[in-house]
């Protein structure tokens, strides 16, 4: 599967939520989502563009753990790439097996997300702990599509959203980071 994200800042969830009722927009959930990065013993996913985490999500109505692979970005305007996931049963397994392998936890990043549904689109609200208000918005499309097309209808749908600026490519956790990074 390929993936078409884009993800912008935004200045309030309040005002985005206004928006996107405004829109059309449907909320489907709220979530909280523990993201837990792993870096490969034979290659730095920071140099190589690509990530393994394991996710776990939990609302009022569930509690879900997955394994997610992202390749690099395959473009310079959003975070378009391969990404393939899984839904396991134990996290701590699943990270034991990862660290017998070699991989070494990075970090875990911690977001409460809104889901919103427009559409063929998938857009979220994101409070990511340690960073400013984020909007993401997504289409999923098979391996063999064109994303090219996808990635212009997400642009013209958050102009529709009065966002033209503030587009960011770097991940949640890069952003984590880099934000650690300038205040050491």
């Amino acid at each position: 599967m390929i993936e078409v994200e884009v993800k912008a800042k935004i200045s309030s969830f309040d005002e985005m939520r206004k928006e996107l009722d405004n829109l059309g927009a449907i909320k489907v959930k709220t979530e909280r989502q523990e993201d837990r990065y792993f870096n490969s013993p034979v290659r730095d996913f920071a140099q190589t563009d690509e990530a393994l985490r394991i996710r776990e999500t939990r609302s009022d109505e569930n509690h879900n753990l997955f394994i997610t692979y992202k390749g690099p970005k395959i473009d310079a305007k959003s975070k378009t790439r391969e990404e393939v996931e899984m839904e396991i049963e134990d996290a701590d397994k699943c990270s034991k097996i990862f660290e017998n392998l070699g991989f070494n936890e990075v970090r875990t990043v911690i977001k409460d997300r809104e889901y919103y549904k427009y559409e063929n689109y998938e857009i979220s609200l994101d409070n990511v702990h340690g960073l400013e208000p984020y909007m993401e918005i997504e289409i999923s499309l098979e391996d063999n599509a064109d994303y090219t097309e996808a990635q212009t209808s997400i642009f013209e749908l958050f102009e529709k959203l009065g966002i033209t600026d503030g587009f960011e490519r770097t991940s949640y956790l890069e952003l984590l980071e880099e934000l650690d990074e300038k205040n050491n």
